[in-house]
């Protein structure tokens, strides 16, 4: 005889045995006890939860000869072994996946008039029920509201809401939710000791993870590994199994992201690929690691399920991170999807790029940028030098000040020794220096186009600003360098360079004309991405 497998022998028998559904075995053993029961249930809920032992149990404890229906099943009369090793003429099981069809449901509508032959009640276990078509589901209402008083419905779905509304008033739904990974631990540990089976605890968690609630899953695993590896099984037998990397790279790339280290993060990623490791499995525990950085940034470190080393480094990075820029990589390295061609590993640089470089704008000033700032502000203003005077106006400047209460009338000779220079007259004397109030927008350039007046800070042109770099001032001109042509393009708009005028115009405190360059730099992975269709996010506008 074939031994059965480890999820069939470890089927739970007594409503007491089922792991981690309290909610849905208290009401069922209480309906016992008190004699209510009804004549139709739906039990839903996610695979590897319960359902259909439940309903076997169910239909065990109503038929059991020596509790006299009322109460858990005995396990040992007659009709509960008959139940329980799946020969009862009484208890059928319906798969509606593969019996779906009208006609099927009027041959079980027919059936279900003749009187059970050796059970008290006939119970229907009718598993994935949503499967059934509309014809059939319609077909199904009237038996189903209206039984004979000596059956009993059991509905299991693993998507309830595609079950009909008709169907599901009809019926008493009890909702089976995931297993948690410490009730699944747990059930392991008792099937580990009965069957002489050593693992580490840290494996047990692992397969309970991946499991994903699921104990029937788990259970599945856990028997695998036993067949490939005997009774004595290691971690790292069970990451090869589970085919988790356990490589330390995936910590060490998110280090790497969080510091805007784009070429050490770079030798990182293609060190994995030229390793033969699975860039998918590395990429989802990438993302595991992350949020786990999200969850200690949130203040919810008791929810991350990692040895305590791991969560005081989570910790130590989380510290020098901003949560949007944890927030970013979270999302780039979460919606990947990495193929299995020559440039497999393209998804993955691009997503680190991107995070890298703008986490790297937002980022707050290092201390030696402080350090340059403070020094320049500490420096004497430059002064200018005074704007030359010809002869004839010299008697103007002899002239008595005027009185704050009584100015006089400007005359011609005043208004155009006071006007603000001409641009002919500013071509021919640059305003002395132009040195520092270049560098001085160098240093200031993104805060100056957060904080520009009338809203002009969202705009298209204020976007296009971010994407350039100050690279010089010539006379009332301020030549501004792109890396990418389209940018350049765009900046050249006559709307959008008029709103860019007004910005730095605005900021310097004098008038100034823009002027684009195109400076492309030699970075083949964006060509190569904007080549199939991507698109280049300058900046996170803040909310």
């Amino acid at each position: 005889m074939t031994a059965q497998v480890f999820y069939r022998r470890w089927r739970p028998q007594t409503l007491a045995e089922v792991v981690g559904q309290e909610q849905v075995t208290q009401t069922l053993r209480n309906a016992l006890t008190s004699g209510h029961i009804s004549h139709a249930y739906l039990f839903c809920g996610p695979r590897g939860t319960g359902k259909t032992s439940t309903g076997r149990i169910l239909a065990k404890a109503v038929n059991c000869l020596s509790n006299d229906g009322k109460g858990e099943p005995c396990n040992s009369c007659s009709m509960c072994q008959a139940i329980t090793e799946g020969r009862a003429l009484d208890v059928i099981e319906v798969d509606a996946a593969s019996n779906r069809g009208i006609d099927e449901i009027r041959d079980l509508r027919e059936k279900v008039n003749y009187a059970p032959s050796e059970a008290r009640r006939k119970v229907y276990i009718i598993d994935e029920v949503h499967m059934l078509t509309k014809e059939a589901s319609n077909a199904l209402l009237k038996t189903l509201e209206e039984p004979p008083p000596h059956v009993i419905f059991i509905l299991a779905t693993t998507e309830a809401h595609k079950v009909l509304p008709t169907i599901l008033s009809r019926c008493q739904r009890f909702d089976f939710r995931r297993i948690s990974q410490a009730d699944v631990v747990t059930k392991l540990s008792q099937i580990c000791h009965t069957e002489g089976i050593h693992i580490e605890p840290e494996g047990l968690r692992l397969i309970a993870r991946a499991a994903t609630g699921s104990l029937r899953d788990a259970e599945n695993l856990l028997e695998q590994l036993s067949t490939y590896y005997g009774t004595e099984i290691e971690l790292k037998q069970v990451q090869t199994i589970l085919g988790i990397t356990g490589d330390s790279r995936a910590k060490e790339l998110v280090r790497h992201i969080i510091n805007h280290d784009v070429s050490a993060g770079m030798a990182t990623v293609n060190s994995v690929s030229s390793d033969g490791l699975d860039l998918r499995q590395f990429n989802r525990e990438l993302v595991e690691y992350l949020r786990g950085l999200l969850l200690v940034k949130t203040g919810s470190a008791e929810a991350v399920d990692l040895p305590a080393e791991d969560i005081a480094e989570l910790k130590e990075l989380a510290a020098k991170a901003s949560l949007p820029q944890i927030l970013k990589a979270v999302k780039l390295f979460g919606q990947l999807e990495i193929g299995y061609d020559h440039q497999a590993t393209l998804p993955l640089e691009l997503a680190l790029v991107d995070c890298a470089l703008s986490s790297a704008e937002e980022a707050p000033p290092s201390k030696a940028e402080k350090m340059e700032r403070a020094e320049y502000k500490a420096r004497p203003p430059a002064k200018t030098a005074p704007p030359p005077v010809t002869p004839p106006e010299q008697p103007i400047s002899e002239e008595p000040e005027p009185k704050p209460e009584s100015k006089p009338e400007p005359t011609p000779a005043m208004t155009a020794a006071s006007a603000t220079p001409t641009p002919a007259a500013a071509e021919t004397a640059p305003p002395p220096g132009k040195d520092a109030e270049i560098e001085h927008l160098r240093a200031n350039w993104r805060q100056f186009i957060r904080q520009a007046p009338d809203n002009m800070g969202r705009t298209p042109a204020a976007a296009l600003l971010r994407s350039a770099k100050p690279k010089a001032i010539e006379k009332n001109t301020i030549i501004l360098s792109f890396k990418f042509p389209l940018h350049k393009e765009n900046m050249e708009k006559p709307d959008n360079q008029q709103v860019a005028e007004k910005i730095i115009s605005s900021f310097l405190g004098r008038s100034l004309r823009v002027r684009c360059v195109y400076e492309p730099e030699d970075n083949h992975l964006i060509e190569e991405a904007l080549k199939i269709g991507a698109q280049i996010i300058d900046d996170v506008e803040e909310k």
